[in-house]
């Protein structure tokens, strides 16, 4: 397994429970990235982090040492292309943060008001810490009969100590019982930020690895387009049959990938 790593290129690495918790980067993150890079392997940065665009992570991962982020990539960069290719240019009701609007009405969509939810062609569907009944009406009565999209259906959100807030697929989840359909998934697991991650690297599926902390995103993710899957379970456990090799922590990972 030490040879399969220390011929990896390209590695893409998830961000939340992984190269980060909250506002901390976990133990030894900073100093492998780095070696990676010292050592002329590309890195790229994909998280299905549906309230952030590229450039505010690549600007967080700055701010907390890892000067080498150059390639970062996320759901909110995508979804309003991919609304367009199954809708057309649509009105679309937005229920999640601002960084979420402001992406779906770049691509040309109309943005429609919660209160006139009844005109809108498609629902976008994001984590809202904003969320009420009303707007957990309205995206569940626009579901039912439209397409919807969201940029993951990840239940958590780690954060420091241990601890986690509900990830945008807890509110996927509500949506899906009530409308009783099911959404166009636009982040990981999906192709898309796995490709444009490759091409961005310029790199193979089979010259690339995956690192990340989730079996049902990261591992079935990379195994879906040719990556190697590296889960990161620091708490150890079997290593599932999705993942090709575990690491417990970022040293383990440099000594495997040879730097």
């Amino acid at each position: 397994m030490t040879a399969t790593l220390a011929a990896i290129r390209g590695f893409v690495f998830d961000l939340d429970g992984c190269v980060w918790n909250g506002n901390a980067l976990n133990p030894g993150a900073r100093e492998t990235l780095e070696g990676l890079v010292a050592a002329g392997r590309r890195i790229a940065f994909l998280t299905n982090n549906s309230r952030a665009t590229a450039a505010e992570i690549l600007e967080r991962l700055h701010a907390l040492g890892v000067t080498v982020a150059e390639h970062a990539f996320t759901p909110l960069e995508i979804i309003g292309s991919v609304i367009a290719q199954r809708c057309g240019r649509s009105r679309v009701l937005v229920i999640g943060a601002p960084e979420l609007v402001e992406k779906v009405a770049e691509a040309g969509h109309e943005i429609v008001p919660v209160k006139d939810y009844r005109e809108a062609g498609a629902l976008a569907l994001g984590n809202d810490f904003e969320l009420s009944y009303d707007r957990l009406t309205a995206a569940s009565r626009v579901a039912a009969t439209r397409l919807w999209f969201t940029p993951n259906y990840d239940p958590r959100l780690p954060i420091e100590g241990g601890d986690f807030l509900p990830g945008c697929g807890s509110l996927v989840a509500a949506v899906h019982a009530a409308a009783g359909v099911a959404p166009v998934i636009v982040g990981k697991p999906e192709p898309p930020l796995f490709r444009m991650a490759l091409e961005r690297l310029g790199v193979s599926a089979a010259e690339a690895a995956m690192v990340g902390d989730s079996v049902p995103a990261d591992m079935r993710g990379a195994r879906g387009v040719g990556l190697r899957a590296v889960l990161f379970a620091p708490d150890g456990g079997p290593v599932p049959a999705e993942a090709d090799v575990a690491v417990r922590s970022f040293g383990e990972l440099a000594r495997l990938a040879g730097v």
